[in-house]
């Protein structure tokens, strides 16, 4: 792995398209963009596809998506004529949680809730990090007030490989106008309030006002709206080293 401070400064000047064509080459056949079709992985998606990018694409289908999700998943399989690589829970695990507390036991607490994203997120997400040295994600400074210390590039010691984070400095209105200038398909729940999509039942729009991620996980008091995919030991991608 490279020095993350070189890195970030080798980067800080590229536009989206120029750092992952680079990111391609610097890490060639060890990079993977995980995307969950919102608007900013879309923006992703785009540049990587429309621009013949050697990246692999690939996402977590949780098993309880919105169909509009679904939707925008064929839609851009169909615009780039690509085949994203699809992850999925361990059937033996799902049916022992559903059996053992219900279907929507994460509404009775948060320890079953971060359990049922741990086999449905975390697990498939760790076959799809096997043996990749950078993890491309979609994560924006503004989508959190616990996102607003990270860096383009952050090493995830537990998983040992680097993340990068194209997006960082984008707005949600620079996301927008990304999506809107080379017509890329997105989500319609973006048009019904919905700026953070995840599961259906875990996942609802927000109110004018409300914080980004207000619509995830809403009946929890907790104010760190995160699922685990970018948290170690109780952080948030914890060191930058």
């Amino acid at each position: 792995m490279g020095n993350l401070e070189v890195l970030t400064e080798t980067y800080a000047s590229l536009s989206l398209e120029q750092g992952l064509r680079q990111l391609s080459l610097d890490f060639s056949g060890k990079v993977v963009f995980t995307t969950s079709f919102g608007l900013e992985d879309q923006a992703i998606t785009h540049a990587i596809l429309a621009n013949q990018i050697e990246i692999r694409i690939a996402t977590l289908d949780t098993g309880r998506l919105f169909q509009e999700t679904y939707d925008v998943w064929q839609k851009t399989n169909i615009r780039y004529g690509a085949k994203i690589e699809a992850f999925y829970p361990n059937e033996k695990e799902i049916q022992n949680f559903v059996v053992e507390n219900g279907p929507n036991a994460f509404y009775d607490s948060q320890d079953l809730r971060k359990e049922c994203c741990r086999i449905r997120k975390l697990v498939p997400l760790d076959a799809i990090l096997k043996n990749t040295e950078v993890w491309v994600t979609g994560l924006r400074k503004d989508q959190s007030g616990f996102r607003t210390e990270m860096s383009i590039f952050e090493s995830d010691p537990q998983r040992n490989l680097i993340k990068y984070q194209p997006l960082l400095l984008w707005s949600f209105e620079d996301t927008w106008k990304y999506i809107r200038e080379h017509n890329v398909p997105y989500n319609l729940l973006h048009d019904k309030g919905f700026p953070s999509i995840g599961c259906a039942p875990c996942t609802r729009a927000i109110e004018p006002g409300e914080d980004f991620r207000a619509g995830r996980w809403w009946w929890e008091q907790e104010s760190k709206k995160e699922c685990g995919l970018h948290w170690v030991d109780g952080k948030l991608t914890p060191k930058k080293g």
